[in-house]
């Protein structure tokens, strides 16, 4: 029952609280809010089932919708969205995890099996290397067969830097719609994501057997560890995002197969959102210091400061997902009697 007062109490609150700006709330007026938000849900009910006071009612309404706003709506705003998935950014790739170890599998198992291949039968890889790669089918032909062509590809020369903003562009676009591709077809069961990281793996192995011919290949490790760290983090995450999808459709579970997915669009949408800073990087990495006169000293430096940075990362992490949250049961408790949102009456 409302008492005498409640609703007058309960205006002043919303107006004071909605007319405030930061985070001052205390723990007293959310308490009391959400008491007097209980009460007032309570009072609507009986007024919509009596429904001999319009105004009144309307009156009621409104109060409990600024009040739900106020205690169970985020605030809106690009600021607020950002430092909400930067919260959640940690516990979505702790939760993922079993994804991510199957995508790095993946990409893994086809490095091995294609570098296999490529090292006992040229013919492999012709067929998994795209020419592409190796700028022309001729060029393509002498690196396999000549060690002073592997040596000369990786000559160094300078390059404009318009040309180097050019060639980074493309290289973010391409590899962005790659690692789309692979969250996208998450849809069909995960499949198709699958066969796309085996096929990654398989053709960047069979790519890389063509240098690993050479007693030391530390100038083929130079030329693709710099951008490949983050590249390869990148479609993996983005990988792991089309698992996380896959496995809702694949097995809904007891849940059923339309609240599954709605449940696992929200972190696979966060970590293919995770993945484009990465992308970008490896872009800026392969255009700038790819295609740069940096000795190889200094470009497996830049390589072993992203490992170190993905490894404080995890381990970063690992440490977020594990602190204790805090305790707001007590509020759930005090609005789960009139848990439903208002109506629009």
């Amino acid at each position: 029952m409302l008492g005498e007062g409640d609703t007058s109490r309960f205006e002043t609150l919303l107006d004071r609280r909605e007319r405030a700006r930061g985070p001052d709330w205390t723990l007293a007026e959310v308490r009391e809010l959400a008491t007097l938000y209980r009460r007032h849900l309570a009072a609507l009910a009986r007024a919509q089932e009596a429904g001999d006071d319009r105004a009144a009612l309307r009156h009621l309404n409104a109060l409990c919708v600024r009040a739900h706003a106020l205690l169970h709506v985020e605030p809106g705003g690009a600021r607020s969205w950002w430092a909400a998935a930067r919260a959640k950014l940690p516990h979505v790739v702790a939760r993922t995890w079993r994804a991510q170890v199957v995508a790095w599998t993946l990409l893994l198992a086809g490095m091995l099996v294609g570098t296999t291949l490529g090292l006992r039968d040229e013919a492999a890889i012709h067929a998994l290397v795209p020419m592409s790669m190796c700028y022309g089918p001729e060029q393509f032909d002498r690196l396999m067969s000549s060690g002073e062509a592997r040596a000369a590809f990786f000559e160094r020369s300078a390059t404009p830097v318009v040309a180097n903003v050019a060639f980074g562009s493309q290289l973010f676009a391409h590899n962005t719609r790659v690692g789309l591709l692979a969250f996208a077809t998450g849809m069909l069961a995960g499949v198709p994501t699958v066969l796309l990281m085996l096929y990654n793996g398989l053709m960047l192995g069979a790519f890389s057997a063509i240098f690993l011919r050479d007693a030391w290949p530390i100038a083929y490790l130079a030329w693709i560890l710099p951008h490949g760290i983050p590249e390869l983090t990148a479609i993996a995450t983005c990988t792991a995002a089309g698992l996380v999808v896959g496995a809702a459709i694949a097995m809904p579970g007891r849940v059923g197969l339309r609240r599954a997915v709605r449940e696992a669009i929200a972190p696979a949408g966060l970590l293919f959102a995770a993945s484009l800073p990465l992308f970008a990087l490896a872009a800026l990495t392969e255009s700038f210091v790819r295609e740069s006169l940096l000795p190889t000293g200094v470009r497996l430096a830049i390589a072993a400061a992203y490992a170190g940075l993905l490894g404080w990362a995890l381990w970063s992490v690992r440490r977020s997902a594990r602190r204790a949250q805090p305790d707001t049961s007590w509020i759930d408790a005090l609005i789960r009697p009139a848990s439903a949102a208002p109506g629009t009456d």
